[in-house]
């Protein structure tokens, strides 16, 4: 682990590890079931080939398989689940909506989602909530998103590469990857019902999500030591939701550890979230269910709309919400999405980078088989765009809590469209040359004028910050 990898002079054989409650330790394995197709043992024993290995069925997976497919590729994709399955992560972003067009799904996935036109942030030191409507981003094309139940819009997107001719596999566990000197790369699983299966792929696609499966076979993947937090959350009915148009709307609610969320489901559902400092996490001495409702009526806002609401089921805690892997691309291999980093979910913005991962890795993979000039350009294009988003993304996340970056959000200005350049990073137009960068970075500048006008107030929040990513990173010895 942590050597450098090559395909061609290194052979990298996986490890099984149980899944455990460590979000980190887990996901070193993946289960499969062969998507309801039945066939002999033997039959399933026999190595077949394919020309991309997919790694997982969430949105990136679902997506470069259903557009590698549509390219005449053979494609096979394993999912370690059965759809529908939960996951958390149900807010979409409005340049979701033309990638979900051109995978033609967007009426699917339009059916089962709740309009979303803005984002709402509420500051309990600054007054009345502002309002962010995606209309009055830069470009006007795509004034509204979706929120949507995971379970049914991951379904809709493996289903769709399904039909799309990629060869899907649920219920699976992978059991060894090898990368052999001229040789296609090798993927062993075992089967739901006990028996064996090995593929044979030319190229290998890492879509794996928080498991980062090739992140954590390389010793590659690294807490982000500018930015550490943890969530707990559940879902509500009866939540008091905003009138009219705007019922739909993710609402941000600051407080003294964090952040929550608030995403209405079309159902009547309200997905609560709280993202959190790990120390506060740690500081919890009762059950999870009791600890989220105290941790809610630090939110007099959030508790407020929540008064008449019941919780459907129990709470979910993860832990280490951001991360980001060394590199993305090797020989033979790509990671996308969840594969490659995680960010804090303030601004929404996972799914959108997961597709938008996996439209351009496409790309660079259909290049990579065909063994065309261009393959090299666009693998780069693919690493130097990916990490763009993140980072683009990042910049604004990890001062979300701090004390100037409250201000601007709470009383947004537009001069020198500052305010249409922030909805359009929100909105997640950061990959269409819409030239917003010379107005962020002008929010950027006022920020830290900010931080100088107040800098008491400024130091003690960096240094409060400071000592809580240091007393983290100590916990956690090899991140």
């Amino acid at each position: 682990m942590g050597l450098p990898f090559a395909a061609g002079n290194i052979r990298h054989t996986t490890r099984i590890r149980f899944l455990t409650g460590n979000v980190d330790d887990s996901i070193a394995i993946l289960r499969c079931g062969d998507a309801g197709v039945s066939a002999p043992a033997a039959a399933q024993s026999a190595a077949s080939h394919c020309d991309v290995f997919v790694l997982g069925g969430g949105p990136a997976g679902s997506t470069i398989a259903a557009l590698l497919a549509e390219r005449s590729w053979n494609v096979v994709i394993a999912e370690k689940e059965r759809h529908p399955r939960f996951h958390i992560g149900e807010s979409l972003l409005p340049l979701n909506m033309p990638l979900l067009r051109q995978l033609g799904v967007y009426e699917q996935v339009k059916g089962i989602g709740m309009p979303k036109y803005g984002a709402e942030f509420n500051s309990p030191e600054h007054g009345p909530p502002v309002t962010f409507d995606f209309s009055q981003a830069w470009d006007k094309t795509y004034p509204n998103a979706l929120e949507v139940r995971r379970s049914e819009f991951d379904e809709i997107l493996f289903r769709n590469c399904g039909a799309k001719g990629a060869r899907t596999f649920e219920e699976c566990l992978i059991t060894n990857v090898e990368f052999r000197a001229r040789e296609d790369v090798r993927i062993d699983a075992r089967m739901s019902d006990g028996g064996e299966r090995t593929w044979r792929a030319r190229f290998f696609v890492d879509a794996s999500g928080r498991d980062t499966f090739l992140a954590n076979r390389f010793g590659i993947k690294r807490r982000n030591r500018s930015h550490n937090s943890a969530a707990i959350y559940g879902h509500f009915t009866g939540a008091q939701r905003l009138p009219g148009k705007a019922a739909g709307n993710i609402s941000m609610f600051w407080f003294d550890h964090g952040w929550f969320w608030f995403i209405p489901l079309l159902d009547g559902t309200t997905s609560i979230g709280a993202v959190c400092w790990p120390y506060y996490m740690k500081s919890r001495q009762t059950d999870p269910t009791t600890f989220f409702l105290d941790t809610i009526a630090m939110a007099p806002g959030l508790a407020e709309r929540l008064r008449d609401a019941k919780l459907t089921h129990g709470v979910t805690a993860t832990g280490n919400f951001s991360y980001q892997a060394d590199r993305m691309r090797g020989e033979r291999y790509i990671m996308i999405g969840d594969a490659f980093a995680f960010i804090d979910p303030v601004f929404s913005s996972g799914v959108m980078l997961a597709m938008n991962s996996a439209f351009l890795g496409a790309d660079a993979v259909d290049a990579s088989l065909r063994d065309a000039p261009q393959a090299p350009a666009l693998l780069r294009k693919f690493d130097r765009s990916v990490r763009s988003g993140v980072g683009g993304f990042s910049w604004f996340i990890y001062r979300m809590t701090l004390p100037a970056m409250r201000d601007m959000f709470m009383h947004p200005s537009n001069r020198l469209r500052m305010q249409e350049a922030v909805l359009s990073l929100l909105a997640g137009d950061l990959f269409r040359g819409t030239p917003i960068h010379l107005s962020l970075r002008a929010f950027k500048s006022l920020y830290y004028l900010l931080n100088l006008v107040y800098p008491r107030r400024s130091f003690a929040a960096w240094r409060h910050r400071r000592r809580t990513l240091r007393e983290r990173m100590a916990q956690t010895p090899g991140s």
